[in-house]
């Protein structure tokens, strides 16, 4: 009988501690949940989003081919570069490449070197992988972009033509500038040599990418403010070859004549967006899905981050949109990703989103200081 007793104390003390293990692993997953509420955050069926690195004022990303994640920030003066040692898809090393610098929201890879862009220049950081932990002295490539801090931040990136596109924003919420810089996506040499407008009449674009089958520039537009809470709505355009008007500061979303400037020249004159994307949602950075981890329905269509509204009565945005594109066409805009905004408060802010290698795909947010990893499992 005192044998059976002694049994059955040690089974219930086993037990008691497991219960304990457990109870300290969920709490362990709920810290971090109350940091990162990622339970909040709804996606289609058989998605997982997780924190993939913490880094501050995440804004625009590049990947490198070897898996180097570098990413700029607008709020404060550094870059970084997030890399994962082991490959399971979480950082294991942050680490500072660039600091003193004005707003370094962009960056792009080409050839072993980084490209970062401020507000008036391009500089590029040679054989940066090698050079981590002591990053060279960077090359001035251009330095004769405007000055001007509004909309002076930019997302940059290498089309198929081996060219670096670089936005030029107005400088205003609605003004008309002599200077054909201004309200633009320009492009220019590797070596920073033959500056040139690609697309004129765009207000602010903070991302774009090009088609995988076609080639051509695709990209977001900021829509003007102070025009109501619904009007006008920010743009996905097409600029499928050199020289187009996109209407700003004349027209906006293809059909609205602006109150000031509309009466100069007609909507019917310019390019008008492949698809509206909602007023003061404030689209920023997009890719085209090239991988194969998610759904068909994604192949060669793009993701969407949008930053959310600062000057709405009730907010919108603070999500990521997927726009299909068939045929040079939207034929489905929907929500792809959502719940960083409750109610009227906001936990978060996508900026931009990065495809891995694997297909999977990340998303900066700017607000929470945190790179998000999205995957999928059948």
């Amino acid at each position: 009988m005192q044998i059976l007793l002694k049994v059955f104390a040690l089974f219930i003390v086993l037990a008691c501690g497991s219960s304990k293990n457990n109870s300290s692993s969920n709490q362990s997953e709920n810290q971090s949940g109350k940091k990162f509420p990622l339970h909040k955050i709804k996606l289609p069926e058989g998605f997982k989003i997780e924190v993939y690195a913490e880094v501050d004022n995440a804004r625009s990303m590049a990947l490198s081919p070897n898996g180097t994640l570098f990413v700029g920030n607008r709020r404060g003066d550094k870059v970084y570069a997030v890399i994962d040692k082991n490959g399971d898809f979480k950082a294991d090393e942050v680490k500072i490449i660039a600091s003193d610098l004005t707003m370094p929201c962009g960056v792009a890879f080409r050839n072993g070197s980084l490209y970062v862009a401020e507000v008036n220049r391009i500089l590029r950081f040679d054989n940066i992988e090698q050079n981590l932990n002591n990053p060279p002295k960077p090359v001035i490539v251009n330095d004769k972009l405007p000055s001007d801090r509004h909309h002076g931040w930019k997302f940059i990136a290498f089309g198929p033509d081996d060219k670096l596109y670089v936005p030029v924003g107005a400088p205003c919420n609605i003004c008309e500038k002599d200077n054909p810089i201004y309200a633009s996506i320009a492009r220019m040499n590797p070596d920073g040599s033959n500056l040139e407008v690609f697309a004129s009449g765009v207000r602010n674009s903070v991302g774009f990418d090009f088609h995988p089958d076609t080639k051509e520039l695709w990209f977001t537009d900021n829509g003007r403010d102070m025009l109501g809470d619904d009007l006008p709505s920010d743009e996905l355009g097409r600029a499928y070859k050199a020289g187009l008007h996109f209407g700003y500061p004349y027209c906006h979303q293809g059909d609205v004549p602006d109150p000031e400037f509309g009466n100069k020249r007609s909507c019917d004159e310019f390019e008008k967006p492949m698809q509206k994307l909602g007023a003061h949602v404030a689209a920023l950075g997009m890719r085209f899905y090239t991988g194969s981890q998610f759904p068909e329905k994604y192949k060669n269509s793009i993701f969407i981050a949008l930053h959310g509204s600062w000057n709405r009565s009730s907010k919108v945005g603070y999500k990521v949109a997927f726009a299909k594109v068939e045929n040079n066409k939207v034929v489905e805009y929907s929500t792809f990703a959502e719940g960083w905004l409750e109610g009227q408060d906001n936990w978060g802010r996508p900026v931009d989103v990065q495809q891995l290698k694997d297909g999977s795909m990340l998303i900066s947010d700017d607000h929470a200081n945190v790179i998000y990893r999205v995957s999928y499992q059948k």
